[in-house]
């Protein structure tokens, strides 16, 4: 039987396949089917800055809607805390607690100081490693790429200096370089990387003339961007690297494994097919491997990446030259 252990930011797991962020890792009873259909590990429902900073504005509300009216009032709150963060931590710590598997938790936040503090708070659960969530809004249209760029490295570093716990980066493609950013990341400690964040994008209903936000799950295409990535950083850094999005069966895991990833994060998959399509994306793992007479996976891992690659207009713009030049180049999805 093949062996499907791997190893992730030095988290020891029974099998590459992880359960990435999602309302699936936010209630207790869908993370013990996860455990039960046979995840490796998952990663917690994010914690937001717009969380952390809506409960300080309300408690902030709250502590002085009565000013003025009696000064024997002040003590009205003497202890009182901005319950939903701390609620999250409550959740977090209840879920590791309740699963054998490794945790991991995520957070997304904005502020220098709240990505210390929080990560600090999360360490504090018990948790085995923290993913950070960088978004930068496109509304911000005045800040430079490479301030945004500065910032985020900043954040790593100040995190990694102030937890114990391995740090990974759930990484944007929209930076102008992303594997040079990826590789900022790992000199600022970060033993993870994460490709890619799947962001929402809004909507416009034409008919009522009004926002829409849909949910949109991944298909199996979207898996071609992490694939290429992953096999490019293969060999390159010293981070561990998670592919992600687009990742439906175990060939596809199989696919980011042979082309350099340690390990693959899935969501949409078990939206799409139920909770239960974890243990079957293990099974057709494993069967891949003994048919192809892999004992384990670094006996495969990087085999396809652009290192070891053998085809050299793999992962060069030479490819879209090659598909342009066939005498009928839109014959292949008719």
């Amino acid at each position: 039987m093949a062996d499907l252990q791997a190893k992730y930011m030095g988290i020891e797991l029974k099998n590459p396949v992880i359960a990435g962020a999602s309302e699936l890792s936010s209630h207790m009873n869908s993370i013990k089917k996860l455990e039960e259909a046979g995840v490796g590990a998952l990663v917690i429902k994010s914690l937001f800055e717009e969380q952390i900073q809506l409960e300080k504005a309300r408690f902030e509300e709250e502590q002085t809607q009565y000013d003025g009216i009696n000064a024997e009032m002040t003590s009205i709150y003497p202890t009182m805390e901005h319950s939903g963060p701390e609620e999250h931590l409550m959740w977090v710590c209840r879920a590791k607690e309740s699963i054998s598997i490794p945790v991991i938790a995520s957070l997304n936040a904005v502020n220098a100081d709240t990505w210390v503090e929080w990560a600090r708070k999360l360490e504090d659960t018990g948790v085995d490693g923290i993913e950070l969530n960088f978004f930068a809004n496109p509304e911000l249209q005045e800040g430079e790429g490479s301030v945004i760029e500065r910032d985020q490295i900043s954040a790593v570093t100040e995190v990694v200096k102030n937890v114990d716990i391995p740090v990974s980066i759930k990484m944007s493609l929209f930076y102008t370089t992303p594997l040079s950013v990826a590789k900022s990341f790992v000199r600022a400690g970060a033993k993870g990387l994460v490709l890619f964040n799947r962001f929402f994008q809004p909507d416009i209903d034409v008919e009522n003339e009004t926002t829409l936000i849909p949910l949109n799950l991944s298909v199996s295409t979207t898996n071609r961007l992490p694939l290429r990535y992953a096999g490019l950083l293969f060999g390159e850094t010293s981070a561990d690297i998670c592919a992600s999005s687009g990742i439906m069966d175990g060939l596809d895991v199989a696919k980011m494994i042979l082309a350099g990833a340690d390990v693959v994060q899935v969501v949409s998959t078990l939206y799409r097919n139920k909770i239960t399509q974890a243990g079957r994306i293990v099974e057709e793992l494993g069967r891949w491997m003994e048919e192809k007479s892999y004992a384990c996976l670094e006996d495969f891992r990087g085999k396809m990446s652009r290192k070891n690659s053998t085809d050299p207009w793999a992962y060069k713009r030479a490819q879209y030259a090659r598909l342009l030049m066939k005498p009928d180049p839109m014959k292949i999805i008719r």
